[in-house]
């Protein structure tokens, strides 16, 4: 009598994935942004929304259209880089391997949480996985292949518009990343003296300095509005973008007191010459914003 041996094939469960959203008065922007997420075919992804004080009806909407998010209600607009972290946690309390940090002004085609998964699977020590992100009213014109090259002593970046061979000076745009849990617990969270802007070039120098890698899902294909929060060279914009460049120099700049001052010097001059007297005000109050929140001591871990 012959017999057969007949081995069952175990698949093995597909690594668990949160998509961490930031929401603030972006409703329409976020259901878009939530209804694309739900059609993803990646089965193992979860979804939480972190609200920064919304006063319009986002949190009504989201829990009406989508039961299954879970919904974390700051109570005030902590900004980009502490909202951030709050959904952050919650994922890596309930088990995620992965963190998806996602713009709420994106839409995200629906293998990409697949393919993000997948190049993150390709690459040893894989620090931060970056999708290239085409523009909301351009679709067929690259807004970033990934994110861009840094200048720290200078404070000034650039985007890559094509493939490119990721250095220790490079950075990945956070429209659109992939985490690893072992780096967020090894290199920690966002640094939450950023209320807007830097955080992610900030991080992107702290994960390479660990010994870890970045690398672009090539294959992805993320639409993003980019300035969905607010008006694109609005003082707001200035206020926000000095004073976090302020807090990215001194920590990562070789000559700290020397770059913030090229930085001061550049944006002041370049508003007074325009006439952007708005503007300018907005570079001079960024600098109290810093000194008030440098002395702020910030939690950067888990």
């Amino acid at each position: 009598m012959q017999t057969s041996d007949r081995t069952a094939s175990v698949s093995t469960p597909a690594p668990l994935v949160y998509c961490v959203v930031v929401n603030w008065n972006g409703c329409a922007d976020t259901l878009a942004c939530l209804t694309k997420l739900r059609a993803q075919d990646y089965t193992a992804l979860r979804v939480v929304v972190v609200d920064n004080g919304s006063s319009d009806d986002s949190v009504a909407r989201i829990h009406a259209e989508f039961s299954n998010v879970t919904v974390i209600e700051a109570g005030s607009n902590l900004g980009f880089a502490s909202g951030t972290n709050a959904g952050i946690r919650h994922a890596l309390e309930d088990g995620a391997e992965y963190v998806w940090l996602l713009n709420n002004d994106t839409l995200a085609p629906a293998d990409t949480c697949s393919k993000l998964v997948a190049r993150a699977a390709q690459v040893p020590r894989v620090g931060i996985v970056g999708s290239v992100l085409y523009y909301m009213d351009d679709p067929t014109r690259v807004q970033a292949w990934g994110g861009g090259n840094l200048t720290p002593w200078l404070g000034r970046s650039t985007h890559f518009y094509a493939p490119v061979t990721l250095g220790p000076s490079s950075y990945l745009t956070f429209a659109s990343v992939l985490i690893p849990r072992e780096v967020l617990l090894k290199v920690g969270l966002l640094y939450e003296g950023y209320f807007m802007y830097w955080d992610d070039a900030d991080l992107a120098l702290r994960v390479t300095a660990a010994g870890y890698h970045l690398a672009v899902a090539e294959d992805t294909a993320i639409l993003h509005k980019e300035g969905g929060s607010a008006v694109r060279r609005s003082p707001v914009i200035d206020r926000y973008a000095v004073a976090a460049g302020l807090h990215f120099l001194r920590r990562h700049s070789p000559v700290p007191l020397f770059s913030m001052a090229v930085l001061l010097t550049t944006k002041l001059s370049s508003r007074l010459l325009r006439g952007q007297w708005s503007n300018a005000k907005a570079v001079l109050l960024a600098i109290g914003d810093y000194r008030v929140q440098r002395r702020k001591v910030y939690r950067e871990t888990v």
